[in-house]
C-alpha cells in the first residue's frame, strides 16, 4: 500500500482496518461490533478450551475431507474434459449449472439422502469446492500446446504417461489457481453444512455465541476461521507463483 508516495510495509491495510474497528467498538455504536482488543483477549481465553479444540477438530476433519475429495476427483475430471471433446460436451453444462446454482438449496436434499451427520457436511463442502477445480483444470489442459502431446506419443508415451507427465504438469498453474479458489469456497461450504445440517464444529460455536449475544466470542471464532482460510490460500498462491513458469513453457 502506498500513501502520499511512501510505500508502507505489507499488511499495513490490516492495521488501518484494525484501528478503525477498535475506534468503532470503543464508541459503542452497536453491540454487534465490540472493540478489537476485547475480541483478541477473548480469543486467547477460548483458544485452548475443550469446546474450541473439539470444534476445531470437527471443522478441520470436514473441511480437509471435502477438499481432498474435490482435488482427487476434480483434477482428473477436469483434465479428461480438456482432453476429450465428447466428455467435455457431456459434463460442461452440468459443471456450469452447479457452479452458478445456489448450492445452499441442495442442503435439504443432502439431509434426506445422507442424514444429519458428518457425511452430509463433507458432501456439502465438496459440492462448494469441486466445480471451480474442474473448470480450472479443464482450462489449463485446453491451453496446452498440442505439439507436446504429439511429441510424447512419438516417444511411445502411454495415455497414463501423458496424463501424469504432460497434461498434469502443463496445466499445473491453472490447477493450483482452481484449488486455491475451491478452498475458499470450501470454507463457506463447511460452515453452511455445520449450521444447517448438524450443529457441530465452528457452526455450533457461532450458533451458541450469537444466540447468547456473546459478540466478542463470535468474532474471535470468526477471526480464527478467516486466518486459517487465508493462510492456506496464501500458501497455494505462493506455490502457484513458483510453478508459473510452466505456463510460459507451454
Amino acid at each position: 500500500m502506498t500513501v502520499f508516495g511512501y510505500r508502507l510495509p505489507a499488511m499495513s491495510s490490516l492495521l488501518v482496518w484494525g484501528l478503525l474497528w477498535e475506534i468503532i467498538g470503543r464508541l459503542g455504536l452497536t453491540f454487534f461490533i465490540p472493540p478489537l482488543s476485547e475480541v483478541i483477549g477473548t480469543l486467547f481465553e477460548i483458544i485452548g478450551t475443550p469446546a474450541f479444540l473439539k470444534a476445531l477438530s470437527e471443522t478441520s476433519y470436514a473441511f480437509f475431507s471435502g477438499v481432498t475429495i474435490s482435488i482427487v476427483v476434480g483434477i482428473p475430471v477436469g483434465i479428461l474434459m480438456g482432453k476429450s471433446r465428447l466428455l467435455d460436451e457431456l459434463l460442461l453444462p452440468w459443471v456450469n449449472i452447479f457452479l452458478s446454482a445456489p448450492l445452499t438449496a441442495l442442503v435439504p436434499v443432502l439431509m434426506v439422502l445422507f442424514g444429519f451427520g458428518m457425511t452430509s457436511i463433507i458432501i456439502t463442502t465438496t459440492l462448494f469446492a469441486i466445480w471451480i477445480i474442474i473448470l480450472n483444470a479443464r482450462a489449463g489442459v485446453m491451453q496446452i500446446n498440442r505439439s507436446l502431446v504429439e511429441m510424447g506419443r512419438s516417444f511411445g508415451a502411454s495415455p497414463l504417461d501423458a496424463f501424469f507427465k504432460i497434461y498434469l504438469w502443463a496445466a499445473l498453474p491453472e490447477i493450483l489457481g482452481g484449488v486455491r479458489i475451491g478452498i475458499i469456497r470450501a470454507v463457506k461450504g463447511v460452515i453452511i453444512g455445520q449450521l444447517l445440517i448438524s450443529i457441530v464444529g465452528f457452526g455450533a460455536l457461532f450458533e451458541l455465541y450469537s444466540s447468547n449475544f456473546l459478540m466478542s466470542h463470535f468474532w474471535a471464532v470468526l477471526i480464527v476461521l478467516f486466518a486459517l482460510a487465508f493462510s492456506i490460500s496464501e500458501l497455494l498462491a505462493y506455490l502457484e507463483r513458483r510453478v508459473a513458469y510452466y505456463a510460459a513453457k507451454r
